[in-house]
């Protein structure tokens, strides 16, 4: 019993923690988390139908500029290697519903470094090919650097999306 209660003691206050360092921005709006100018802006609004009820439809674009001198890098030791932190911040918006499989967060990412690898093999005939391989080296997001993305978020009827962001790194 204790220890089920001393666990949802640190639960809560992890996540606490977790909201307490997230800032609220709102449309046209730029923020800096440690560094990095994180813009949000609603590009459309419509009306849609789910369920019998009316919600509004916001397609929102979202960016971040690193605008520190730090610069964040993932190199990759071997291949494959999967690398699932590749976030750099994340925008919440708290009132989606996901209703119609639209986002409830935008998380922007770290930029992919591609590498052509050759390799040689054999066609049909027997003869040597060499062939290409585009393989991921690494992950990053160098200082002046930008990333962008887009998302859709379904809110009730009559409310504007309510986003807040929070670094990642």
């Amino acid at each position: 019993m204790k220890n089920s209660i001393l666990l949802l003691f640190v639960l809560t206050f992890s996540s606490f923690v977790t909201f307490a360092k997230a800032q609220k921005i709102s449309d046209g709006e730029t923020v800096d988390v440690n560094g990095l100018k994180v813009s949000f802006n609603i590009t459309n609004k419509e009306s849609v139908q789910a369920g019998g009820k009316t919600f509004d439809r916001y397609k929102v674009s979202a960016s971040v500029k690193n605008t520190s001198d730090k610069s964040y890098n993932i190199r990759l030791t071997s291949y494959p290697q999967i690398v699932l932190d590749t976030g750099i911040v994340e925008l919440d918006c708290v009132n989606a519903t996901g209703a119609k499989l639209t986002s409830k967060k935008i998380q922007l990412k770290m930029k992919t470094q591609m590498i052509n690898v050759s390799y040689s093999s054999y066609d049909k005939s027997g003869k040597s090919v060499t062939n290409i391989l585009p393989v991921i080296g690494s992950y990053y997001f160098d200082a002046g650097d930008t990333i962008n993305d887009n998302a859709i978020f379904i809110v009730p009827a009559g409310e504007k999306p309510e986003v807040s962001v929070r670094s990642l790194r």
